[in-house]
């Protein structure tokens, strides 16, 4: 038995339930193919190197199994199909494997780590997402309230005229007009 890494990206905007449909169709593959299934590690979603199809980002898998080679090309056909796969490659890890139920093992303790890893990054993105709502709350409340203070403190003062220095002329349309009564005065005059 050899060792073997499908490696695929998923176009970004895929749910999670499109992917686990992509997952779920790859494995029905490896059993069909009499393959044995190590892993799917969930990298996630990453930017990639280069624009594909208009995407910058793309969501990361790894498909790890043991076969002797005869599942490859239906895998690969299958995924060639699949709309929402941008890129995949196949690679050989191991030539030969002794020790199946030890790699079996090993790869079954991987996956639990990365299941546990998984489930601390959503608990501490749902933290994350609680605290952000209730820091934007705060700011909402804390906004309604000072423009509710800034209301109550329009209303509460009347209207009043601007208060003018002593010996300044109280309207400036009659200085505006006796200005103009001086010019045409000096106008006469010259």
């Amino acid at each position: 038995m050899r060792e073997y890494e499908t490696s695929f990206i998923v176009q970004p905007e895929i749910s999670e339930e499109g992917s686990e449909a992509i997952r779920a169709k790859l494995d029905g593959i490896l059993e069909n193919g009499s393959a044995t299934r190590l892993m799917c590690e969930d990298i996630g979603k990453r930017k990639l190197a280069y624009e594909i199809r208009r995407f910058q980002k793309g969501h990361y898998y790894i498909l790890s199994y043991l076969d002797e080679g005869k599942v490859v090309p239906d895998l690969e056909r299958t995924l060639r199909l699949e709309e929402s796969v941008l890129r995949f490659m196949t690679v050989q890890v191991t030539e030969g494997v002794a020790d199946v139920e030890a790699r079996l093992a090993a790869a079954r303790e991987v996956e639990l780590a990365q299941t546990k890893r998984a489930e601390e990054r959503a608990e501490r993105e749902a933290d994350e997402a609680r605290a952000r709502a209730e820091a934007e709350e705060a700011s909402a409340a804390q906004s309604r309230e000072a423009a509710a203070s800034e209301e109550a403190a329009t209303a509460a003062a009347p209207e009043q005229e601007p208060a003018t220095p002593e010996g300044e002329v109280a309207a400036p349309a009659e200085e505006a007009a006796s200005t103009e009564a001086e010019a045409t005065e000096k106008g006469e005059e010259s």
